[in-house]
Formats: C-alpha cells, structure tokens, sequence
C-alpha cells in the first residue's frame, strides 16, 4: 500500500486517503527513496532562509541523557571508563540530579535522573526497555545565536516548546521542543552568555561528588561525539528527517540502503566537521519480529530511540583491545581496513542507559562519512542486541 504524508503536518498514513485527518491537508504518495527526501529537504531550506532561520542555529552544546535514580552513579562511572569524557560537576534542583561529563572538542554529555513526571512517556510497553522505564537519551540541544529570534520565528511557524517562555539562567538562555512523535527526542536549544558554559543555574544545589576518572592511556585516544544514530519506523523515516531540518540549520546529506536487512541509513549534517545526525530506519514496515531486520526489530523492543553514541577515535586497534581488557563487551570486531579509509565497531548496550557506544577511525584524506560495507556489518551487529 502506498505511503501518504500530509504536506503540513507530516503526518504519515498507511491507507488510501486524499486528505490529513488533522488539519485537511493534501496528501500525496511516496516511498522510502531518495528522489522523495531530496525534493522534500530541498524546499525545507528554501522555507527557513524565507523565515529567516539561516544561520541562528550552530551546532550542538550538549546531549541529556535520563536514567533510574539507582542507576545514575553507576552510568556516569562506566561514561567514564570508555570515552575520553571527564567529569566536570554534579548539581541537583526542582528538576532533577544532573552531572556534567566533557572532553576537549565535543558535545558535553549530562546525565540526569529526573524529579516527578517525564513528558518523554514511559517505554515500558517495549520487551527489552521495560525494565528502565524511564532510561533513554532525551534531548540534543543545539547552540543559538538569537534565542528570542529562534523561538518567535519558529512559533509562528507551529513549532511546540515543553514551556510557554524561555528558561533564563546566569549563564544561558534555554528552550526546547516537545518530544518528537517520529525520533522521540526533544529538540532543545541554548544561547550562552558572556560569562563562560555551565550548566548549573543560580538555583541548582552543587553537590559534593566526585568522581574517579581512569588514568588509562587508550582514553585518550577517544576524542569527541562524532555522531548518534536513532532508530525509528520506516514511515516514519522521512518526516524525522524534514522535522529536524526544521528545526535546525542541518540538511540531509546521503542514505545508505541496506536492501538486505531492510535498513536505511541516513545522515544529515551541519558541515563536513561539524557533529552529525543519524537517522536509521526499515525500508518497508515491520511485519513480524521473525521476519524483520536489525533496525525494525530494535524499535520493536526498545522503542524509538538513540540506538548508539559514536565517538571519534585515534589508534583505534589499539584502543579497541585496551577496551576490551577493561571489560567493554562487543557486538562485532574491528570493521573496515585503513585501505578502505575508516575502521569502526559496536560495543554491547549499557546496563544503565541502554546505548550502544560506537568507536569510529577516519584514516588520513578519507573524505567520506560512512562506507556501505561497514553500515552493513555493524547493521548485522545489531541484530540480536
């Protein structure tokens, strides 16, 4: 049966229907291809410089990751032991217990446990996450040069914020979307003052923990949070995509389709060295778990969601050993060769946050992102997570 997406709403149907239930609007078909997306994309960036969106939105300050209360120590010990983030401070207020991880170059990463009600919605419905309900990477927030700006420009245009005002702090001025009904995830994004990043507001409570980075060479290695990767629906693969460049300044740059495990990946990025976004989703929609492939599979246990973290590695056969005498289990060995210009691998999910943490070596003049033989081996990898 064809697809249908409404022109307004993205909303996605999978029934013969001329008109959006929601707002009235024309639907018209398509499929999971390129030629689709790229039409799409390329009249999403006409629509925000038309707005005056260009350039407001840089590329990304830090991701929030919620965990169980109990598990919050234990997840911010392990982040430890296999990136090359430190630990930078802890701080509790109405909200929550965050702690803030960094490394030179990247995103931070604030690992959070939250007080009261989520408006993520529970994952408990899903076989393998029900026993985190609340564990998943909540939002990536992005850096902004006008806040207000960003914020007027964008309501006029429909967009939902989780408050009706931007949340003012010392040191930054924050807001972020509603949780996405195709990825899941909140969109947030922040414009730092002049007196330096933290996180902490006037009202957070600092508290008096610390925490042990491991003195191990491999760690330093592992450089900054080159991409992450969500896993959704094959339906839902196209709307994701045009939502995000709403919101932000990326465009969709490739797929790589992976006919075999019903799987495409898709990449949107900012610049060529900027963070990147990861979009990973079935060709054609779950049937049944005895006949899907490792994406449509993922969803179905876990929920939509960010399946992996990847973090840019140098010496990475080395690295990759020293991990896994520290204990880092793996879904797969080394994939790729320096020939082919990129080695990657996928270590098992965290117990405490449920990602995969990926580790990725770019050799020398590669001026790709991915090559199609590595997405389908660690797409494979994944298949019995």
């Amino acid at each position: 049966m064809a697809k249908l997406i409404c022109s307004k709403c993205m909303e996605v149907f999978f029934r013969h229907q001329q008109q959006c239930a929601g707002c009235g609007r024309t639907c018209y078909d398509f499929t999971n291809d390129d030629a689709f997306l790229r039409d799409e994309a390329a009249r999403v960036a006409e629509n925000r410089t038309a707005a005056g969106l260009d350039g407001l939105v840089g590329g990304l300050s830090h991701i929030i990751i919620n965990v169980e209360p109990d598990h919050l120590k234990t997840a911010v010990a392990e982040v430890l032991a296999f990136t090359g983030l430190s630990f930078v401070t802890a701080f509790e207020d109405d909200n929550g217990v965050t702690c803030v991880l960094a490394a030179e170059g990247s995103a931070d990463v604030l690992v959070r446990c939250r007080k009261g009600a989520t408006p993520f919605g529970s994952v408990a419905s899903y076989p393998r996450a029900k026993h985190l309900p609340n564990t998943r990477l909540e939002t990536f927030v992005f850096e902004v040069t006008d806040l207000d700006a960003y914020v007027s420009i964008q309501k006029s245009r429909g967009v939902q914020f989780l408050t009706d005002r931007i949340v003012t702090a010392e040191r930054y001025a924050f807001i972020q979307t509603i949780p996405s009904t195709f990825t899941g995830l909140s969109t947030g994004f922040i414009q730092w003052r002049d007196q330096g990043k933290d996180h902490a507001s006037t009202d957070s409570v600092r508290l008096p923990w610390t925490f042990e980075k491991p003195d191990r060479a491999h760690l330093r290695e592992i450089k900054e949070l080159d991409h992450a990767a969500t896993r959704l629906e094959a339906r839902d693969r196209d709307p994701a995509i045009i939502e995000f460049m709403n919101l932000t300044n990326y465009d969709f740059d490739f797929s790589v389709y992976v006919k075999s495990f019903n799987s495409i990946t898709n990449v949107a990025r900012l610049t060529d060295h900027n963070f990147a976004m990861v979009f990973t989703s079935g060709i054609h929609s779950f049937v049944d778990e005895a006949s899907a492939g490792p994406t449509e599979k993922f969803v179905h246990n876990y929920g939509r969601r960010v399946h992996h973290l990847a973090f840019r590695t140098e010496n990475i056969e080395a690295t990759y050993e020293a991990l896994k005498a520290d204990g880092m289990e793996f879904l797969v060995e080394l994939v790729g060769s320096e020939s082919e210009g990129l080695k990657q691998t996928f270590s098992k999910p965290s117990p405490h946050t449920l990602l995969v943490s990926e580790y990725i070596h770019r050799y020398g003049d590669f001026d790709g992102f991915f090559t199609k033989s590595n997405v389908t081996r660690l797409t494979a990898a994944t298949d019995d997570q």
